[in-house]
């Protein structure tokens, strides 16, 4: 039995490797915008959770007897979803906005294995920096945070612009680990099968 990500993210393969497990790579294609629209009104924390469940229901038939993992994550600033800026110049704006401010990084799982499945939306405060206007264009230009939720990363370049969260870190990178293993001892599995052996 395998970890299954369905998911292009480097980012999340990334704490899934550190945390001792090789994950196949499955990326999956959904119309993300369509299913945002389609939810329109509902809680932010069900649009996270809807988006990861599109993902890993979309891969789960191809892996049958594995565990599948979906994942989105977004920020929430002024009661507005936030997704991945995708230019320079809405990057820029998006941390005009943020910058000295606190948001919440909601993410949403959905985990499949079989017929079993666990969704949950991890939520994490995160507090931050009053960048400078020229720190701000150089981050947007270094094109790491286009295509991340939140217009940032934890772990690389983004972290100088980061002074502290609250609540789970691997969450804030994209994909919890507290919530994956929630998901696997609800399943009857446990973290450490799934460990490569040296």
């Amino acid at each position: 039995m395998r970890i299954v990500l369905a998911s292009q993210s480097p980012s999340r393969a990334s704490i899934l490797r550190g945390a001792g497990v090789e994950p196949v790579l499955a990326p999956a294609h959904v119309d993300e915008d369509a299913i945002e629209t389609s939810l329109s009104g509902a809680a932010p924390a069900d649009i996270v959770a809807a988006l990861a469940t599109a993902k890993a229901e979309k891969i789960a038939p191809e892996y049958p007897q594995d565990v599948v993992i979906g994942g989105d994550s977004m920020l929430l600033l002024d009661g507005v979803l936030q997704g991945k800026p995708h230019t320079v110049d809405a990057t820029i704006e998006r941390w005009r906005a943020q910058a000295g401010r606190r948001a919440e990084l909601l993410t949403g799982h959905c985990i499949i294995q079989g017929d079993k499945r666990h969704v949950e939306t991890s939520r994490t405060s995160v507090f931050f920096a009053a960048a400078n206007e020229r720190d701000i264009a150089a981050y947007a230009a270094t094109g790491e945070p286009l295509e991340c939720a939140g217009a940032f990363t934890l772990e690389a370049i983004g972290g100088w612009f980061i002074d502290r969260i609250e609540g789970d870190p691997s969450s804030v990178i994209g994909l919890s680990l507290p919530v994956v293993r929630r998901a696997l001892y609800s399943f009857d599995l446990c973290v450490s099968d799934f460990w490569a052996q040296p």
